[in-house]
């Protein structure tokens, strides 16, 4: 049984921020990286781009192995953890080996989602998390044809743009009534929809696929509408999930994802978890959430990796805010905090600027005096500005309404007064 003493299982940018804090505190500790893909850390905010071509896949690795080896990390990849086993303070690979930890940090992030489809197991398709993914798409496109996208969050309408750049006939399927649910309110999101029609990308939304066939190398969906779809191409985007399952039998707390305290500590002892796996406090509630994005997955696992190395500097997580921008056949929008809060809400007001013919919406939420969350198509805001403004709970007083009129010019304002 190989032997370590900081045990970190991920490589993306959770289990990257966590290694750098701990050797700014600890340089001498035998500190080891786990990572189930073959390929070096890479982001997978990438992958999109590696499907379009912009980025080549040799181009997107977020460190390479002198990176490693200057800080005396050892690297395993192509190993993947089948069970963490906290009482003897070890782990199994795959492989049948056995490392054991003084301390342990899970950073595996998230793995797609199968929505329950009939059928959908059984037949050939396409998923998007990680690089031969990428690259297995980008091969379907060279084909050309047509396609299908199952899912209608960004993973999906990204894929689905650059299907459709690609010169493919595209159909995004997507559950509910509007794409992209989970960041923008019905108004937003039916703007996104009109840019995508436009540019040849059929949307049918609220029919979720019920049924999956496949024959002659193409795909047939059934809707539950009675409605038959056929394409060439079948990419399911239809969520992501903490990557947990080698949790099973173990110790550590769990509901969506592992659950953890303000310094990223779980249930069990000398265990931490960080990033899209990790379900944490919420800045703007009481209750605890996941939220995957990287600046959340960077600074949970800056805390992580000082508490795991003793570093009396650490501050404790001061909750997440969602934060998410978009970028969409030359258009820019963004999505922060409660941004799809309703003025029906108690005590929440609303501002919206909605101009369909200028393709630009806004959208401020406030409680009180406070912004509370914001999203926007076209508008001139900043999204660091405004997590910024929600986090450092700025009290706008007679300054609200200018702010509602004219963010970008108010919140450099802000910036310049109380941000120093």
């Amino acid at each position: 049984m190989s032997r370590t003493k900081y045990l970190i299982i991920g490589s993306s940018h959770a289990g990257l921020s966590a290694a750098e804090a701990i050797r700014l505190y600890d340089q001498d500790g035998a500190l080891t990286m786990i990572s189930a893909e073959k390929a070096y850390p890479y982001s997978p905010t990438i992958l999109p781009y590696v499907v379009s071509g912009k980025v080549h896949e040799d181009r997107i690795f977020l460190r390479d192995q002198a990176w490693f080896d200057k800080r005396n990390i050892r690297f395993l990849n192509g190993a993947t953890v089948t069970g963490v086993h906290a009482e003897k303070k070890s782990v199994s690979l795959e492989s049948g080996r056995e490392m054991s930890y003084e301390k342990l940090l899970i950073a595996t992030g998230a793995e797609p989602e199968l929505p329950p489809v009939a059928g959908l197991k059984e037949c050939p398709h396409y998923k998007l998390r990680t690089v031969d993914d990428a690259i297995n798409i980008r091969g379907a496109l060279k084909k050309g044809g047509s396609a299908i996208v199952l899912g209608g969050g960004l993973i999906g309408m990204h894929a689905a743009e650059n299907m459709a750049r690609a010169g493919l006939k595209v159909t995004v399927v997507e559950m509910l009534r509007q794409v992209l649910p989970g960041y923008f309110d019905p108004q937003a999101a039916g703007l996104i929809q009109k840019v995508f029609t436009e540019n040849g990308v059929k949307i049918l939304t609220g029919n979720p696929a019920t049924n999956v066939t496949s024959a002659h190398g193409a795909c047939a969906v059934s809707l539950r509408n009675g409605l038959d779809l056929s394409a060439h191409v079948l990419l399911v985007a239809a969520g992501v999930r903490p990557r947990i399952s080698f949790l099973a039998g173990s110790p550590v707390g769990t509901d969506a994802g592992i659950l953890v305290d303000e310094r990223m500590r779980t249930s069990a002892q000398d265990i931490w978890a960080a990033g899209d796996v990790a379900q944490a406090g919420s800045f703007l509630g009481p209750e605890k959430i996941l939220n995957g994005i990287v600046p959340d997955a960077v600074e949970q696992g800056r805390i992580a990796g000082m508490d795991m190395a003793g570093d009396p500097s650490l501050k404790p997580y001061s909750g997440g805010i969602a934060m998410n921008t978009y970028s969409f056949f030359g258009n820019r929008s963004f999505s922060v905090g409660l941004s799809l809060a309703e003025a029906s809400e108690e005590d929440l007001e609303v501002d919206t600027i909605y101009s369909p013919a200028g393709l630009k919406y806004q959208k401020l939420v406030f409680r009180e005096d406070r912004l509370i969350g914001a999203s926007a198509i076209n508008a001139a805001l900043d999204p660091g500005v405004i997590c910024q403004t929600i986090r450092r709970k700025v009290q706008m007083g007679e300054m609200k309404r200018g702010f509602a009129a004219s963010p970008l010019e108010y919140g450099r304002l802000f910036m310049s007064r109380l941000w120093r």
